[in-house]
């Protein structure tokens, strides 16, 4: 299945929790969608996502069905590691 990036950008700062996330998840189960990981950026108003997901379409849906932003969405195939090989997207 392929791989995501995805950008949110918040206009307040977040605070994740436990709550939040299982609701997340149960939404993406629903969409087919699985999140993997996010970062989060300093300031806390911007996240960077890795899912895994069918499609494009798929990320959008669950993401507009959790009220959550998706500013950028990018299908990535692969990781370059610091020794310059090829890895697979996966974590």
């Amino acid at each position: 299945m392929p791989y995501f990036i995805i950008e949110r950008n918040f206009a307040e700062a977040i605070t994740p929790s436990v709550e939040a996330a299982n609701g997340l998840n149960l939404i993406n189960d629903e969409e087919d969608v699985r999140w993997l990981f996010s970062f989060l950026s300093v300031d806390a108003h911007r996240t960077y996502c890795l899912y895994e997901a069918p499609s494009m379409e798929a990320i959008l849906a669950a993401a507009a069905r959790a009220g959550l932003p998706a500013d950028v969405v990018v299908e990535v195939t692969g990781r370059i590691m610091p020794t310059g090989l090829m890895a697979s997207a996966a974590p």
